[in-house]
């Protein structure tokens, strides 16, 4: 695909004021993202940080390879109608303003039809499984497999866990402890994820994550 799709220096230049946000950015190039086919957006936009199938390289950028359908939709939504107060989403993710509700629907089905996020070769943690399977009764803290899945996979628009980058869970974490930075209503801020970036528990759970689903090697 990235072979038939020619960047152009237009495409390119609509593709820096994307990345650089709204703020920093005329509405002239931001309203004409709405016009790019939605696989040149992947090509020429979304590839650049999640790569081309969305197994993105750096530990902060989200994997979206194989992640729920509902849930990209949902997160793109809250992109456009600038409803995340994030920092990442208010640096970089404010120029899908003008993305229009198909292009939204084509790049959440393309990104959730890519093989499942690929998991690191590590053990797995054992503190991390404890606090996965089963939570910490003590401290209030629910077991995640509840909303995520046995095997983190997801479901609808909670999110597919297994494979993620562990320091970009592990910086969400902080996101849920400040409840102004998500939408009110949005299911994973009203439910009590009281593990902070600061918390070695946070740490351990979030390793654990990132190491589901890896298939089995291979002798």
């Amino acid at each position: 695909m990235s072979g038939a799709i020619q960047r152009s220096p237009l495409t390119l230049a609509l593709c820096a004021a994307l990345l650089m946000g709204c703020s920093h950015t005329s509405e002239r190039p931001s309203k004409a993202i709405s016009n790019m086919p939605t696989l040149a957006l992947v090509d020429n936009v979304c590839a650049l940080c999640h790569g081309l199938t969305g197994e993105s390289v750096s530990p902060m950028i989200p994997k979206l390879a194989g992640q729920q359908k509902d849930y990209l939709k949902a997160q793109l939504m809250q992109f456009k109608a600038h409803s995340r107060m994030d920092k990442a989403a208010t640096e970089y993710m404010w120029g899908f303003t003008h993305l229009t509700d198909t292009q939204i629907a084509e790049l959440a089905d393309y990104f959730a039809a890519q093989p499942p996020m690929q998991a690191p070769a590590q053990t797995s943690d054992a503190r991390g499984e404890l606090i996965f399977r089963r939570g910490v009764p003590a401290a209030g803290i629910a077991q995640c497999s509840a909303c995520h899945g046995a095997q983190g996979q997801g479901q609808g628009q909670t999110p597919r866990v297994a494979g993620q980058h562990a320091a970009y869970m592990v910086s969400q974490l902080n996101v849920f402890q400040q409840a102004d930075l998500r939408q009110r209503g949005d299911l994973s801020s009203e439910i009590a994820h009281t593990l902070s970036d600061a918390d070695a528990d946070a740490e351990s759970v979030a390793q654990y994550m990132a190491r589901l689903g890896r298939a089995p090697s291979t002798p």
